[in-house]
């Protein structure tokens, strides 16, 4: 963490990448604000800005890091007790591609395994008292984006492991830029800002777009949510689970019965030990 903060001084420095991404993305807030009576410093900002960094730095840095190496040993082992290896079972080597195409295949392979699991966590119950804290989200700006309890990034990040082991084996430079790729658009996503980008709204995911997955009241079709795009929205309108009816701008946010849902952060990380499934 120290290294982290003090020492690196690479491009691809995850603390500052994330403060750099976070002050962009809030100065076209504030110069292209889509509800323009929403405060400058919204309901909840410090709120959302300690989670960003606890999130995104300290749980990443320290619990993540922990986790794979974990989850590498257990797999290599299981894998060794009937004489194979990863190394054995990879479907190609990223050295062996161009780097450009090499980088789409990860962030495809990453983005789509992020939305099933996204999916999931609206669709079993116990891992959706997990993800109600980032739907306790009332007002949308871009740090809401990294509102999450710490148990959602388990999840995802083990999901996540062994396709991503199975196709090749990429430097921490190639993870850093589709990272920071993904928390660029991620935060646009959460911002208060009233954008689709065009045709390119069928390919990424937008403000306009992921304001409805938000919304507290859902169609009446579906019962698990909409608009389950992280960084992608191309696998909402594959798979009909894309619902843009109309302008959100001003749909009122969060779940049902949210009213009693915990203001502040230590009771939403232990919420979701207290409540039943």
């Amino acid at each position: 963490m120290k290294n982290e903060i003090l020492f690196q001084n690479n491009w691809d420095n995850y603390f500052y990448g994330l403060i750099v991404i976070s002050l962009l993305v809030w100065l076209l807030e504030i110069a292209f604000p889509w509800r323009k009576n929403q405060a400058l410093f919204r309901k909840d900002f410090w709120l959302d800005t300690f989670y960003m960094f606890f999130n995104f730095f300290l749980l990443n840095l320290i619990i993540l890091i922990a986790l794979s190496n974990t989850a590498a040993a257990f797999f290599n082992d299981v894998l060794g007790l009937v004489g194979l290896s990863v190394s054995k079972l990879q479907l190609f080597d990223a050295n062996d591609l161009p780097k450009w195409f090499g980088l789409i295949v990860f962030f495809l392979v990453s983005d789509f395994v992020q939305w099933n699991t996204h999916r999931l966590l609206h669709r079993v119950s116990w891992l959706w008292n997990f993800h109600k804290v980032h739907h306790s989200v009332k007002e949308m700006g871009f740090a809401a984006h990294l509102r999450y309890h710490w148990m959602e990034p388990v999840v995802y990040k083990s999901l996540l492991y062994i396709p991503l082991a199975l196709i090749a084996n990429y430097s921490a430079q190639d993870v850093a830029i589709v990272y920071f790729f993904a928390i660029a658009i991620g935060h646009l996503n959460h911002a208060n800002l009233g954008w689709d980008y065009g045709l390119l709204k069928y390919v990424f995911n937008n403000p306009k777009m992921h304001i409805w997955h938000h919304a507290k009241e859902l169609p009446k079709h579906v019962r698990f949510g909409v608009n389950y795009g992280l960084t992608l929205s191309i696998w909402d309108y594959i798979f009909k689970t894309d619902y843009v009816p109309h302008s959100g701008r001003d749909i009122e946010l969060g779940f049902e019965g949210d009213e009693q849902f915990p203001k502040d952060f230590l009771q939403q990380e232990l919420y979701p030990l207290k409540t039943k499934s």
